[in-house]
């Protein structure tokens, strides 16, 4: 780590001491302080392009007040998250794969990444959400994503960033969503998300309002089941669901007249219009004490496209996360998720076309395997320490466009920090 990102570490726990020692008086009167750090580091060890290391962190600070007691407003909560994101992503620069094994790179500037009022009605039966946000923290994300590093899983899967629009941490638009309760465990989940690419962009802070560089909508929804601990012996998690994207994207292969832009020199086509459909699950099989997280949870996920022209057909995810593992141990966790993306006909022509254009012709393969098996250890109540491996079984090679042959298989060791003054931040984070 370099002297900048020393020097700014050392700001965010000079910040934590005195926000720790007042966030018990701040939550009385209707505040909570939130305030973390992540960081990831990886090394390349063999495969990919070239061996080397990369280092990726995000600071994270966020406020959240009971609209009641300032304004009188009942059952109003005001949230405000904002990050800052700095390092390298090890996947381009040395894989050469476009699925990052460090799920905290992106959009590497500080950012006002949720600004929103949410408000409960019906006791708690109908919550809705709205102002300036991100989908993926309220869709297809998952409290197990902090057990992993890899981004193919976490914070959401790859799939349906690569297929629409889907928004993500910490690059907020304008958007909102309402989540009604049939039963205490049965919802229904509908959402709608401005798509603005030019938010995305480093340069951008999350304080550009204006919708005059959108470029559509997306519009998830989901109806689901859930359990807690509190509620039953094993909890359990069901969902299924899918999502429309009005917005413009570009055709993976062909120009507007419907050929091979590569061969043609044209710009790809401009589409409009795509969607997707998904199940997941994640239900814990044993529990040997009903007052400890301890026990073990498996998980799974599927994603497809049902239109447009897309770069990836589908998308399956494995996993199981073991809460407490040794005598003493039962706040250490260990890991595994394995998960497969195929990728369509079109992105692999277009692939393929490109690597004849250099004087290559081995045919890209159609399907990539990322998984990663990961031992958390919690030094401290604040202090979580994460070794990892990874291991990537076809490297898409879709970051190294002058390759004219597919990449060797690269196994990759990592290191996941987590520094955090409140629990259970990391939902909320990434």
């Amino acid at each position: 780590m370099n002297t900048f990102f020393r020097r700014r570490l050392a700001a965010l726990l000079a910040l934590l001491c005195p926000l720790s020692a007042f966030a018990g008086l701040y939550e009385e009167r209707g505040y909570a302080l939130l305030a973390s750090y992540t960081g990831e580091s990886a090394f390349l060890v063999e495969g990919g392009q070239r061996r080397g290391s990369a280092y990726a962190g995000q600071f994270f600070v966020g406020a959240e007040a009971d609209a009641g007691r300032p304004f009188g407003w009942t059952g109003a909560k005001l949230k405000l998250y904002v990050a800052s994101r700095h390092g390298d992503n090890l996947a381009i620069d040395e894989i050469g794969n476009s699925v990052s094994v460090q799920e905290i790179w992106g959009a590497q500037t500080e950012r006002l990444a949720n600004l929103t009022i949410e408000q409960r009605l019906f006791d708690n039966r109908l919550i809705v959400e709205a102002g300036r946000t991100v989908a993926n923290i309220h869709f297809l994300g998952s409290e197990l994503c902090s057990y992993f590093q890899t981004n193919s899983a976490c914070g959401n899967p790859t799939f349906v960033f690569r297929t629409s629009g889907f928004t993500y941490w910490p690059v907020s638009s304008w958007g909102g969503y309402a989540k009604a309760f049939i039963t205490p465990q049965v919802y229904v989940h509908a959402g709608v998300f401005e798509i603005n690419p030019l938010q995305a962009r480093d340069n951008q802070h999350g304080l550009n309002w204006g919708i005059a560089d959108a470029t559509g909508v997306i519009a998830p929804i989901a109806i689901g089941y859930r359990s807690t601990a509190a509620t039953a012996r094993l909890p359990a998690f069901y969902e299924i669901g899918g999502w429309r994207d009005t917005s413009r994207y570009l055709d993976p292969l062909r120009d507007a007249d419907g050929n091979a832009a590569i061969l043609s020199g044209q710009p790809y086509a401009s589409r409009s219009e795509r969607s997707g459909l998904f199940a997941r699950f994640e239900q814990q099989l044993t529990r040997p004490d009903r007052m400890s997280p301890r026990g073990l949870v498996v998980f799974a996920a599927a994603l497809w496209g049902t239109s447009g022209e897309l770069s990836q057909d589908r998308f399956l995810e494995l996993g199981f996360v073991q809460k407490g593992t040794f005598a003493g141990r039962s706040l250490d966790s260990l890991a595994f998720v394995i998960n497969r993306q195929r990728y369509s006909g079109a992105a692999l022509e277009n692939l393929r076309l490109q690597r004849a254009a250099l004087g290559g012709g081995e045919a890209p393969a159609k399907d990539q395997y990322l998984m990663e098996l990961s031992y958390g250890v919690q030094l401290t109540q604040l202090l979580r320490v994460a070794p990892n491996l990874h291991y990537i079984i076809h490297p898409d090679g879709f970051s190294a466009p002058t390759r004219t042959r597919n990449l060797d298989d690269a196994l990759v060791v990592g290191l996941r920090v987590d520094l955090a003054l409140t629990p259970a931040i990391e939902a909320i984070s990434h």
